[in-house]
């Protein structure tokens, strides 16, 4: 997937039948977590709808709400297409095929669940939507990789809770309020205080999506 770094959100809202037809697209042929992946393709790069600096906001809205990611997603990028009409559209069209899916393999799963062949598919479907969960992060934590100080926090997180085991909950509490303190506003410097109002206008965006439901 080539990057969509200029691209920029078209002026003109879409009609709730596309918004439904995409987000129903997505959903009915995203997998696992890849189904964030598909939504930056068609969001993103295809219908230009959100650039990726909005969709990295929503996503990073969507991590810190209970509930799945690509629901959150969909409620916030329906909200800043049409609103809470937008949003409840947006949200039945992605969540509609898998709902039907579910029910049908669920049903097959309780008669083939020890055959092989079955297991093997289910490995193989996991492995891809890992690959389009890894495609996704490279692609909007590019420049976040490339800073030796973001790259050693993102290695600090993956360590304390791939190799170590920590609970998530103790990655936050400590390389979480690392990052916080590494980046917090410092007096007198004017790049800090640039750094927190960037953050405090994206976080007030991301509040304004979220809230209002």
């Amino acid at each position: 997937m080539a990057p969509s770094e200029s691209s920029k959100p078209s002026g003109e809202k879409p009609s709730l039948a596309t918004i439904f037809k995409i987000f129903l697209i997505a959903g009915a042929i995203s997998f696992g977590g890849g189904v964030v992946a598909y939504l930056r393709e068609y969001i993103v790069r295809d219908e230009k709808w959100l650039n990726d600096e909005q969709f990295l906001d929503a996503l990073e809205v969507s991590e810190t709400l209970p509930g799945l990611n690509s629901v959150n997603m969909s409620v916030i990028a329906g909200d800043r297409l049409r609103g809470t009409i937008g949003a409840m559209v947006a949200v039945v069209g992605l969540m509609l095929p898998g709902t039907v899916m579910v029910m049908t393999l669920g049903v097959l799963w309780s008669a083939n669940r020890h055959n092989a062949n079955v297991q093997a598919i289910l490995i193989g479907i996991a492995a891809a939507a890992v690959g389009l969960l890894t495609a996704v992060t490279l692609q909007l934590g590019r420049k976040q990789l490339m800073k030796p100080v973001d790259a050693a926090l993102i290695f600090a997180t993956f360590a304390e809770v791939s190799l170590m085991h920590v609970s998530l909950l103790m990655a936050l509490l400590t390389v979480g309020a690392l990052a916080v303190w590494i980046y917090r506003p410092v007096s007198g410097l004017p790049h800090g205080h640039e750094r927190f109002r960037h953050l405090h206008e994206r976080m007030q965006k991301g509040r304004h999506s979220v809230w209002r439901y």
